[in-house]
């Protein structure tokens, strides 16, 4: 009779080997998703239909403090920060928050970094977008800690935001504004350095 290999040891087998088992085991199942700063970031996801992996996650620091924690979910991975800003196809950034905060706070650190990021050409036209958003955020008064909120991509339909769950207003139709909200963290004068890299998968998860 045909006899399987055992994947562990029998009961009597010393205590080693079952820790070994263990971790063969832990190493042969594929991880789902990924830890930041207490943060479990799905290391798929789906957006109008079409499968994304998570390109990066990071942390955004203040001075010495965790804000929020971030995922970027693309298409296929990339460590091109040129090819995170494409708009052809789905993808998703995710944040969490690591901390009580206000969310007009949020949401003017948000229009500071877009307007340090933003192409002047398109400046007057997206303003009112950059305003749309900074009032969506004043008007949520508070992200308290573990609460977040995520931004999806969608071609046709535009950036679709949601804050703790709920689609907030109407979608931001414009491939430009949503280019722009990228660049506060992929952009050339990004929110935080390190973040950036870790999104871009330059630099191992914080």
């Amino acid at each position: 009779m045909l006899r399987l290999p055992r994947l562990c040891p029998p009961a009597r087998a010393p205590f080693f080997a079952a820790l070994l088992c263990s971790l063969w085991l832990a190493a042969a199942t594929p991880a789902t998703a990924r830890e930041v700063a207490g943060v479990n970031f799905a290391e798929k996801a789906t957006v109008a239909g079409v499968p994304l992996v998570l390109n990066g996650a990071g942390v955004r620091h203040k001075a010495v403090f965790k804000v929020y924690a971030i995922g970027l979910y693309l298409p296929q991975t990339t460590h091109s920060a040129e090819e995170t800003l494409s708009t052809k196809t789905p993808r998703r950034i995710s944040v969490v928050m690591l901390r009580d905060i206000d969310s007009a706070e949020l949401g003017q650190l948000f229009t500071r970094s877009m307007q340090e990021n933003m192409d002047r050409t398109n400046a007057s036209r997206l303003l009112p977008g950059i305003m749309r958003m900074s009032q969506v955020f004043s008007d949520h008064k508070r992200l308290k800690e573990g609460e977040g909120f995520q931004v999806d991509w969608i071609p046709g339909t535009g950036a679709v935001l949601t804050i703790t769950g709920q689609s907030v207003g109407e979608p931001f139709r414009e491939p430009e504004f949503f280019q722009m909200l990228m660049r506060i963290w992929l952009g050339p004068h990004p929110a935080d350095w390190p973040l950036k890299d870790a999104l871009l998968g330059l630099t191992n998860t914080p």
